[in-house]
């Protein structure tokens, strides 16, 4: 149990979300090695990673380049990949809604799937937290994922081509998700929403330019929200 110090928080923070290290390192080379070889030089690569910072849309968005889709379409299916960013910063704001401003700009910059997970069930855990050390524990978690993100995409971009095929670096990525999402799986609703997006991604994996993942995005929130409703129907 940290102390009452703020600084305590932060290195709880990096603590509790320390062992993403081994995800992150592996998914930002693999990143750096992948958006260069689709053909972005060095700045254009760690451009794209320091304004994002967000892998699974970072990833899409190259996967679309190389697929030579419209950049409207490249757009609108990152958008929808990291839209769930709006629904972590709507889960955050009762936590840390009433922050000074400039706090709020900051955290807001370094939300990631592993900070918003890691801190909103230590605020859950303990609610009676301060809001300095809350946001001191939410920065703590953000520090070790986006710095080693960006340095880990930069020693990707710079050695990429050195790096054996046998390595298989792209295991970081589901593995990465598959941490995050299965202690969330809570509730019925939660259950339905990610079988049905596993099921909806696997049928629609012939949609052309990946359209078919929006797709089942949408079908698993939809199955959700009516699961929930069903069952809110049926308590009362």
């Amino acid at each position: 149990m940290p102390g009452t110090n703020p600084k305590s928080f932060f290195l709880a923070g990096f603590r509790d979300c320390s062992p993403f290290i081994l995800i992150v390192v592996p998914f930002g080379t693999l990143f750096g090695v992948v958006a260069v070889e689709a053909g972005l030089d060095l700045i254009e690569a760690m451009a794209m990673t320091m304004l994002v910072i967000a892998g699974a849309a970072q990833f899409t968005a190259i996967s679309l380049m190389q697929e030579q889709a419209p950049v409207a379409i490249v757009l609108l299916t990152a958008f929808a990949v990291n839209f769930r960013m709006a629904m972590y910063s709507a889960g955050l704001v009762p936590h840390l809604g009433r922050a000074p401003g400039w706090q709020r700009v900051l955290m807001s910059y370094f939300l990631v799937d592993q900070a918003f997970a890691v801190s909103l069930a230590k605020f859950e855990r303990e609610p009676a937290l301060t809001m300095p050390q809350k946001v001191a524990y939410y920065i703590g978690t953000a520090v070790p994922i986006a710095s080693l993100w960006v340095l880990f995409s930069l020693i990707g971009a710079v050695v990429g081509r050195a790096i054996p095929p046998e390595y298989s670096l792209d295991f970081a990525l589901p593995v990465c998700f598959i941490a995050l999402s299965a202690p969330a799986m809570r509730s019925l609703p939660h259950f339905v929403a990610g079988l049905v997006s596993v099921i909806g991604a696997l049928a629609l994996g012939w949609v052309p330019w990946s359209m078919g993942l929006i797709i089942a995005a949408l079908l698993a929130m939809m199955a959700g929200a009516e699961t929930e409703r069903r069952l809110k129907r049926g308590v009362a």
